[in-house]
């Protein structure tokens, strides 16, 4: 309550003369939330990032460089980071999520593309963090600490250690040979406004440098839904056709270009199923339990089409024939 006071305090200062009135907007996974502010003419977002959780400059830095390539971010009006406060202006309250049917898939997913190319075109070495191997692999840890070990309750054996470790380096290895490009690091349905310009982009604060195919494994292979194969492979087709003649280095080979979308796939499918369990168990968010078992079906469904992913899937198998009732869906 006291830094929705200080939030009300601050926009008054900065509007004197215009009364608004204030509304949670959203609220993401983080320590931050977000407000719309309603006055007469116009309604703006503020953003509420406690200063001593979350740092706003990444936020700020990365919207004009999203805003140079050409897309659609929100712009800053004001800003105040000493208390974590920051004034956009508003993309709109309608996620792709709310919005897509198999009447507006292809357009939509076809909009999301067309951005995430301009994103990937203004890709600059030494200008956004490295996606580098301890962050990869920092993420996918994520899985054994709090997917098996706090949610599932289970202490792997050495063996199994030792095959997850084995499945960490090989993933991490054809993550690394990819070629690098900026890195939205969470596109998928629940940032991508639908706006004009379409999409509205939100929640980039987090980019960095890294494999090209990381933000296509954000969106198609997307936590909160799920769309026949058949589909995704004709949306990937068209991203990769129209990304080859913007001059982006994706592979020249389709199937190439394909296995490392899924092996990337593999890195966030096991980096999300341990942020979504920390979520529930650190942070008394459960609603995140639900959106589990799609993230796990993407996840066993890769590792059944490549050899060498064959014993982390005997690994989820044993995990799944040990799990103690506990009560969860997944």
């Amino acid at each position: 309550m006291k830094r929705q006071q200080l939030l009300n305090d601050w926009l008054t200062s900065l509007s004197p003369d215009q009364p608004f009135s204030l509304a949670p907007a959203s609220a993401d996974a983080s320590f931050r939330r977000y407000f719309r502010a309603t006055f007469a003419d116009r309604t703006l977002v503020v953003m509420d990032a406690p200063p001593q959780h979350e740092d706003c400059r990444p936020f700020i830095r990365i919207a004009q460089l999203f805003a140079q390539a050409g897309v659609h971010v929100p712009q800053i009006i004001a800003q105040d980071l000493e208390q974590g406060f920051l004034l956009l202006s508003d993309l709109g309250n309608t996620t792709y999520l709310e919005v897509l049917n198999t009447g507006n898939m292809r357009e939509l997913y076809g909009d999301a593309c067309n951005a995430l190319i301009k994103i990937q075109l203004a890709s600059q070495e030494n200008v956004l963090p490295p996606y580098d191997e301890a962050l990869l692999l920092r993420e996918m840890r994520l899985f054994p600490e709090w997917y098996i070990g706090k949610h599932l309750q289970l202490t792997l054996t050495e063996k199994q250690t030792a095959t997850l470790e084995t499945a960490f380096q090989r993933i991490v290895q054809n993550n690394l040979a990819q070629p690098r490009v900026y890195v939205h690091r969470d596109f998928h349905s629940r940032n991508l406004m639908l706006s004009s310009p379409n999409p509205g982009i939100l929640d980039f604060q987090d980019a960095v440098y890294g494999p090209i195919t990381y933000d296509l494994a954000s969106l198609f292979k997307d936590a909160y839904i799920g769309w026949p194969e058949a589909d995704v492979l004709d949306w990937l087709i068209r991203y990769w056709e129209n990304a080859r003649k913007a001059g982006l280095p994706v592979h020249e080979d389709f199937g190439e270009f394909y296995r490392d979308y899924e092996w990337m796939g593999v890195q966030r499918h096991l980096k999300v199923l341990g942020i979504f369990a920390r979520l529930c168990h650190r942070d008394g968010k459960e609603g995140y339990l639900k959106d589990m078992p799609l993230v796990m079906h993407y996840l066993r469904r890769t590792c059944e089409r490549y050899i060498d992913l064959k014993p982390l899937l005997r690994l989820l198998d044993e995990l799944e024939v040990n799990k103690p009732e506990i009560g969860y869906t997944f």
